[in-house]
């Protein structure tokens, strides 16, 4: 089965992407939705981040306060080292474990840090979403709220436009209001599916 590796910065339009390729009947492996799970309440990665970073990192109810954690790993690199050594390693297995059950010519892994955390060995081929910096900061605060510095510091925190562009089999460029999205998807879809049967 041919592994396509979805990746871009944040707001990009990584998940916009992903969800065309599931309408055409595609699996897709979220490294996001993953990371989520496995840090639910009573998940081993949940107890492990608490030790790492004390009980104050909860919410009353035993949940993860993302904001909170956030917070502190992109103002602290060491802290974030400390998150992506608990993580990464999980989410890895977790999507090895995923590929096993799929039955399709090829799937779909999203993993909006596919260089940074070395995941590159993890798929056959990368398709980059890229967009402008302008369009990243204002699809951000306008979907979370997020500050600038905090976004201006995510964004930081990962490879560069260059650096992805550079590596990409493939790339879609989501700047502009795109309409011609689905058809971009498509186009992908049938070459991806030739090369497939290869």
């Amino acid at each position: 089965m041919l592994k396509i590796g979805i990746t871009g910065g944040i707001g990009c339009g990584k998940t916009t992407v992903a969800k065309l390729f599931e309408q055409l009947n595609i699996p897709v492996i979220d490294a996001d939705t993953i990371a989520h799970q496995l840090v639910e309440v009573g998940q081993p990665a949940l107890r492990e981040i608490a030790q790492a970073f004390g009980s104050n990192i909860l919410n009353i109810d035993g949940s993860l306060n993302r904001k909170k954690l956030g917070q502190l790993i992109f103002s602290d690199s060491l802290e974030k080292q400390k998150l992506e050594s608990i993580m990464h390693p999980l989410i890895y297995q977790a999507i090895q474990t995923a590929l096993k059950s799929l039955n399709s010519p090829y799937c779909i892994i999203s993993v909006p840090l596919l260089f940074e955390t070395n995941m590159i060995n993890l798929v056959d081929r990368i398709l980059v979403i890229d967009c402008t910096m302008e369009s990243q900061i204002e699809r951000v605060q306008k979907r979370d709220g997020m500050p600038l510095a905090q976004i201006q510091a995510i964004i930081d925190s990962q490879v560069s436009r260059t650096y992805r562009k550079a590596h990409a089999h493939d790339l879609i460029d989501t700047s502009k209001s795109n309409d011609k999205l689905a058809e971009t998807v498509k186009k992908l879809h049938n070459s991806y599916l030739s090369l497939s049967a290869c």
